[in-house]
């Protein structure tokens, strides 16, 4: 994978991260759990964007080291989210899965 396919991968994250916070709202009628997780949840791909635009090496290290910030970050807010019975089983495998595999990859491509 390449960089534009990681900032891809990142963008279509970002996405079902703010379908999940327009479920929670909606749905599930929660609003403050449902804000932290966007926060971080898009901030992944935010941060990653511009590590890939830092104007120094060590810029770069501190918005990729923010990006697997926020990477840990959403991943405690899943896991919130779904002992909270807010999210199904099936909702949180699936973003964690992809919260996972965006948090690798940070670490194979840069």
């Amino acid at each position: 994978m390449n960089k534009e396919e990681f900032l891809d991968k990142c963008v279509a994250y970002s996405i079902k991260i703010n379908k999940l916070r327009k479920f929670l709202r909606e749905t599930q009628r929660e609003y403050n759990n449902s804000d932290q997780i966007q926060r971080s949840g898009t901030s992944i791909g935010a941060n990653y964007s511009e590590a890939c635009n830092a104007v120094s090496k060590a810029d770069f290290i501190n918005k990729l080291s923010i990006a697997q910030k926020e990477a840990h970050e959403t991943i405690y807010w899943l896991r919130v989210l779904h002992g909270s019975e807010f999210i199904s089983k099936e909702q949180f495998d699936d973003l964690m899965a992809d919260v996972l595999s965006v948090e690798f990859a940070q670490d194979v491509i840069c």
